[in-house]
């Protein structure tokens, strides 16, 4: 029994001493945490910022992978992407950026531009088949029946996801200020996380927002109740168009403004200097909002640009990339028409 109190006691000593040990430890990290909390929290949102076209096209491309598919699994759709995506960026783009980051740099640069440059084939491929719309889709999906037809949509969607991740991760990656490899990693993971919750968080409310608006119309007690609800259904439509619509022009202005600052920074800014001198020239016919036509016509033509070199990709990945990816993976090329 006395050995027992002799240990009991030593443990006890220990105790206080590992105590003192962490209140020291936990005073320090706390004066550090004051300084460094800052400029994460600074360096988080410039980086989600920089990432704002990526997300409102994240946001407009996901709503598709639910079409056809019955309400009830809707969410648990959508939160299989979610987690999908936070694989994505956690688990496998965050490790790559932060090597990169630390060993390889100068491959950032090139790495945004190529992400850039698809940023803007996918725009351009999205306007071009406003004109030539594909229907082998639709009548593929219509032979699957809904479990296989769920399976494979989750997995387009995540393949999806994990392209606009990397273009997240990496414009996030650039915008970040803060030193040192814990810092940044922290930024790159509170990104990760806040960019995710977003967008999945809104496709959420957007794909359920007809059934909530209908609803409203059935069971609403009050006739303005009834009337939102029906209003929400009817409008439904039209706002995802609109999300559509805006997600393309974000795609084409981030891809075309990311492209034309690689390329300064490769010392071929005649092009990006010469939207600059007419950005101010505009802004100069209307001082009195000068940062907001500044700003206007610098996004608008950076999106024009990035149309104009997502129209001249198109053929490329189309005739070019496609055949040749196809051809290494065996797969044999569509029929003529397809």
């Amino acid at each position: 029994m006395s050995g027992l109190l002799a240990l009991l006691d030593d443990v006890a000593a220990l105790t206080k001493l590992a105590a003192a040990q962490i209140d020291d430890i936990t005073a320090q990290a706390s004066r550090v945490g004051v300084k460094v909390a800052g400029a994460v929290i600074d360096d988080t949102a410039k980086a989600g910022a920089k990432s704002l076209g990526v997300v409102v096209d994240d946001a407009a491309v996901t709503p598709k992978y639910v079409q056809n598919l019955p309400a009830a699994r809707e969410l648990p759709i959508v939160w299989k992407i979610a987690r999908g995506s936070i694989f994505n960026k956690l688990v496998i783009l965050l490790p790559v950026a932060l090597v990169l980051d630390t060993f390889a740099p100068w491959l950032i640069t090139p790495l945004l531009m190529l992400g850039g440059a698809y940023l803007c084939f996918e725009g351009a491929e999205k306007i071009l088949h406003l004109f030539a719309p594909h229907e082998e889709g639709k009548e593929h999906a219509e032979t699957l029946d809904a479990a296989h037809l769920e399976e494979q949509r989750v997995a387009g969607a995540i393949k999806t996801d994990f392209i606009l991740s990397a273009e997240i991760m990496t414009i996030a990656l650039a915008a970040i200020e803060a030193e040192g490899i814990v810092s940044r990693g922290v930024v790159l993971a509170l990104v990760a996380i806040g960019i995710t919750a977003l967008v999945y968080g809104a496709v959420a409310l957007l794909v359920k927002a007809d059934d909530f608006g209908l609803k409203l119309a059935q069971v609403g007690r009050l006739g303005v109740t009834r009337s939102i609800g029906r209003g929400i259904v009817k409008g439904m439509p039209g706002v995802m168009t609109a999300i559509s619509t805006i997600g393309t022009a974000a795609m084409l202005w981030v891809g075309g403004s990311i492209v034309l600052h690689g390329l300064e920074v490769f010392g071929f800014g005649g092009l990006s200097h010469m939207i600059e001198d007419v950005a101010h020239g505009a802004a100069a016919l209307l001082p009195a909002a000068e940062g907001a036509v500044t700003w206007i016509v610098t996004a608008a033509l950076d999106g024009v640009f990035g149309l104009a070199l997502g129209l001249l990709l198109v053929p490329f990945v189309t005739r070019v990339l496609t055949p040749i990816t196809n051809a290494v993976r065996g797969k044999k090329e569509a029929p003529a028409g397809h």
